[in-house]
């Protein structure tokens, strides 16, 4: 687990480790809809809040994510159902945040007095996820936006097929492509993510550097396919 501090704002990314989940979710899945069983979903998620001390997870902002743009500004505790969305916002103290990847770039963004998520893969990226995600965070604050890139897939082994690499490319230029560790296209995700922050005009950008695909410590459906979600949880102190 990697916990930073962007201002006010406590950005926690989780891992596999310390869960009750059976294998392939083994340990700690963080999701309802990857086909772990649901009571120890719900165990893990007691569990991590408690560990954070935060308010119960059936009040945190758990999204239905589809690798879209949509951003939600999130003002009272979550509804009991998802909302479809792929990066939320807010101004209040105390309201956890949170999106789940297993290769994406779960992405922190904090002012002084508001704090955004966003789960940023290939698609969400090209669709405007990130842009949309800062501007509806300038819209409900102050100050300079600070980012940062949590643990997510890195080019040497992120292989990528030529036609869904032009399309990145096509948006946000060839820095975005790299190479694997056998040589083979690739798509660079976390330099896709910084040029799109800097193109939104967040030059304030910190990065874990942490591969997914390459950690046991991670869950990666690109090297495992059936598997969990790890989660980044966003919270505005008082």
């Amino acid at each position: 687990m990697i916990e930073l501090r962007l201002g006010r704002a406590r950005a926690i990314w989780t891992d596999r480790l310390g869960g009750v989940s059976a294998a392939p979710y083994d340990d700690a899945n963080l999701s309802l809809r990857v086909g772990d069983d649901d009571a120890a979903v719900g165990e893990n998620r007691a569990r991590l809040a408690a560990h954070l001390e935060l308010v119960p997870p059936e009040q945190w902002w758990w999204l239905d994510q589809v690798h879209g743009s949509t951003t939600i500004v999130a003002t009272a505790p979550a509804p009991s159902s998802p909302p479809v969305a792929d990066a939320t916002i807010t101004a209040t103290p105390g309201l956890p945040l949170t999106v789940m990847t297993a290769d994406c770039a779960p992405i922190a963004l904090a002012t002084n007095d508001a704090v955004g998520v966003v789960h940023a893969g290939w698609q969400g990226i090209v669709a405007g996820v990130i842009d949309a995600g800062v501007s509806a965070l300038r819209d409900v604050s102050h100050g300079e936006i600070k980012a940062a890139i949590g643990p997510c897939i890195r080019p040497a082994r992120y292989e990528f097929g030529r036609a869904e690499l032009n399309r990145v490319v096509d948006v946000l230029g060839s820095d975005v492509e790299g190479r694997t560790d056998n040589g083979d296209p690739a798509l660079d995700l976390p330099r896709a993510a910084r040029l799109a922050l800097e193109r939104a005009g967040v030059v304030d950008v910190d990065d874990v550097e942490i591969c997914t695909a390459a950690s046991p410590d991670y869950f990666s459906h690109r090297r495992d396919g059936t598997t969990g979600r790890q989660a980044l949880v966003l919270v505005l102190e008082s």
